[in-house]
């Protein structure tokens, strides 16, 4: 899936936030060309990974690492109306929720003891990426809208990444 950046920066710490960006993508770079990063990781060796523990370990505060850009999005672009707040999270989202970073550390019958994932991920894997790559697009449709700066337009499309999230959940996470 082809990367959107379109946001200009209006500030030093465009070079800090750039940064940022490509350390964060980095440490998940799956071997492969970008169709087989949708594949179902069927084993530890599939991945960049230590152990399955790893993994399961990585996800959980990879996610809740990204709810918590969410709800800063929401203070930056919906309260605070500041787009130039917003930008290097809005960045670092969608570098951090993109199906080629998350769905490595997915390894096939991760779920049980120390995972909130529900066995149904594996048996509807097409169905589970496909939940990431709506939220890519979400994300992406966030990006354009916040450039805009409309914020009743802007709330909207934030709240359709957050639906985008629970859709998942619903189906995939035992809460």
């Amino acid at each position: 899936m082809q990367q959107r950046y379109h946001l200009q920066w209006a500030s030093p710490r465009s070079a800090a936030a750039s940064v940022l960006a490509l350390i964060l993508s980095t440490p998940l770079a799956w071997a492969g060309d970008e169709a087989s990063g949708l594949a179902m990781p069927q084993a530890v060796s599939d991945t960049p990974f230590a152990s399955e523990r790893e993994a399961v370990i990585w996800r959980r505060e990879e996610l809740k690492d990204i709810e918590s850009l969410v709800r800063q999005l929401r203070f930056d672009l919906i309260n605070n109306q500041d787009i130039e707040a917003a930008t290097p999270r809005l960045l670092e989202l969608q570098e951090r929720a993109s199906a080629q970073r998350l769905l490595p550390a997915f390894i096939e019958g991760t779920h049980g003891s120390g995972s909130e994932a529900r066995a149904s991920i594996w048996e509807e894997w097409d169905q589970f990426a496909a939940g990431f790559t709506d939220l890519e697009d979400k994300i992406a449709n966030l990006i354009d809208v916040a450039e805009q700066q409309n914020p009743r337009d802007t709330a909207r499309a934030l709240s359709e990444v957050g639906a985008s999230c629970k859709s998942c959940h619903r189906a995939y996470r035992y809460d």
